[in-house]
């Protein structure tokens, strides 16, 4: 219950903060590419069940629906700012609003596309997949997008097994800090 107070003040506070931005996001996604400027993405929630994910879209309309470390060459997708909107983490945003319906959480491990199978078997095995995911994780702020699979889930066991309010907000600071050097980003 306190967590998802905590979810509820830190993202409304965020939204207030971020509604420019998220305004000239979009409307920079819109005039620079054909297509909506939000992709719905399938992903996996708490216990396994999916849910929409919505981010600003950074890859073409016409982009396969796989993990962006399995395509050959993924930047021949990504659109005219694409690539700088993953590095930003400005794509990310449009999650508030999975924050602010209960779908996620501000901190939690990473929301699994729906076909991930071999993170989404791996979570459960850890007990993981019973956390609801996050905007933000442990996993994020040591490494990111770099970390192996099962290194990866190591540290979602982690936050598990140590979460708290104050380990929250150490992995929020910790993810500022990510955030402004864009450490970790896959392009």
């Amino acid at each position: 219950m306190l967590k998802r107070l905590f979810d509820l003040l830190i993202c409304a506070a965020a939204l207030v903060v971020a509604s420019p931005i998220l305004i000239l996001t979009a409307l920079a996604v819109r005039l620079t590419s054909r297509g909506p400027a939000i992709h719905w993405s399938k992903r996996v929630g708490r216990n396994n069940v999916i849910f929409l994910m919505p981010k600003f879209r950074t890859m073409k309309i016409e982009t396969p629906q796989v993990a962006t470390h399995l395509m050959k060459d993924p930047g021949q997708f990504l659109t005219s700012i694409g690539g700088f909107l993953r590095r930003s983490s400005l794509d990310e945003l449009p999650q508030l609003w999975s924050v602010i319906i209960g779908d996620m959480s501000m901190v939690g491990p990473r929301p699994a596309l729906f076909n991930q199978d071999d993170l989404v078997q791996l979570r459960t095995k850890m007990g993981v997949h019973t956390l609801k995911p996050g905007l933000t994780g442990w996993a994020q702020v040591n490494g990111r997008d770099e970390l192996p699979i099962p290194v990866k889930v190591n540290f979602d066991s982690e936050y598990l097994l140590c979460q708290s309010l104050v380990f929250d907000l150490k992995i929020m600071y910790l993810t500022l800090v990510k955030v402004l050097k864009s450490d970790g980003v896959a392009h």
